[in-house]
C-alpha cells in the first residue's frame, strides 16, 4: 500500500522556494497550468503558486434599503425557523398534538425581520450598499523546486506562459552618490583648450583708440 508524500505546509509565514517557471495574469490560468502538470505525472506537491502585487478588491452589488434588509431577514428567520420546527417535530412525542413546524418557520421569520430591520437602523444610513470582497493579484507566478523545474518548463510549453526566471528590477539610484557630469563622458583631446564657462555677465567688446586726423599738404 503506498501514499502520496504531501509537502509540509509551513506554520510560520514564509516566502515560497524555487525557480519561476511560468507566469500568467490570472489564477485560472495558473490553476490550469498545475493541473496540466498533474495530468502529466509531474509531481506537482513541489510547486507553489505566488500571487504578486496584491489588492482588496470590493465590488459593490446593491443598493441597501429597507424593504431589502426585511426580504433578506424574512428568508434567513424562515430557514432558522424550518431547522428549529424539523427538531422539535422530530422530537415531538403524543399524536395528537399539531405539529411545531409551520409556528416555527412563522416565529423565525417574524424574528429574522426584526432583528435585520433593528440593525439596519443602528447603522445611521452610513453604508447603504451591498458589496462583495476579494484579493486579487496582479500576476500568478508558478514556482517549482530547482531539480523539477526544467521538467515543468518542458511540460508546461503546450500551455505558453513559460518564464526562466524572476523579472529583473531595475537598480535604484544611490543617493550618496553626486550627480555625473555629463562632459566627463567627452573627454578633452591632448592639446586642445577646455571649453571656457560663461560668466554671468556679458564680456564688453575692447575698445579701439580713436583715428588721427589728415594733414593738410604744404
Amino acid at each position: 500500500m503506498s501514499f502520496t508524500r504531501q509537502t509540509r505546509v509551513p506554520q510560520a509565514p514564509t516566502l515560497p522556494k524555487g525557480e519561476l517557471v511560468a507566469s500568467y495574469g490570472t489564477y485560472l490560468e495558473a490553476q490550469r497550468a498545475v493541473d496540466h502538470l498533474a495530468d502529466k505525472q509531474f509531481p506537482v506537491q513541489n510547486v507553489t503558486i505566488v500571487g504578486t502585487d496584491l489588492r482588496m478588491v470590493e465590488r459593490v452589488t446593491g443598493r441597501l434599503s429597507y424593504p431589502r434588509v426585511a426580504l433578506a431577514g424574512l428568508a434567513s428567520g424562515m430557514w432558522f425557523g424550518l431547522f428549529v420546527g424539523l427538531l422539535l417535530t422530530w422530537f415531538s412525542s403524543g399524536s395528537g398534538s399539531t405539529p411545531p413546524l409551520l409556528a416555527a418557520i412563522l416565529i423565525g421569520a417574524a424574528f429574522g425581520v426584526l432583528f435585520s430591520v433593528i440593525t439596519y437602523a443602528f447603522t445611521g444610513g452610513k453604508r447603504d450598499f451591498t458589496s462583495s470582497s476579494q484579493i486579487v493579484a496582479a500576476q500568478y507566478a508558478v514556482l517549482c523546486l530547482a531539480e523539477h523545474a526544467h521538467r515543468a518548463r518542458a511540460l508546461l510549453h503546450e500551455v505558453g506562459g513559460v518564464q526562466s526566471g524572476w523579472p529583473a528590477r531595475p537598480a535604484a539610484p544611490n543617493p550618496a552618490l553626486p550627480p555625473s557630469d555629463p562632459s566627463a563622458s567627452h573627454p578633452t583631446p591632448p592639446g586642445a583648450q577646455p571649453p571656457q564657462q560663461p560668466s554671468g555677465s556679458p564680456t564688453a567688446p575692447p575698445v579701439q583708440p580713436p583715428a588721427a586726423p589728415p594733414q593738410p599738404p604744404a
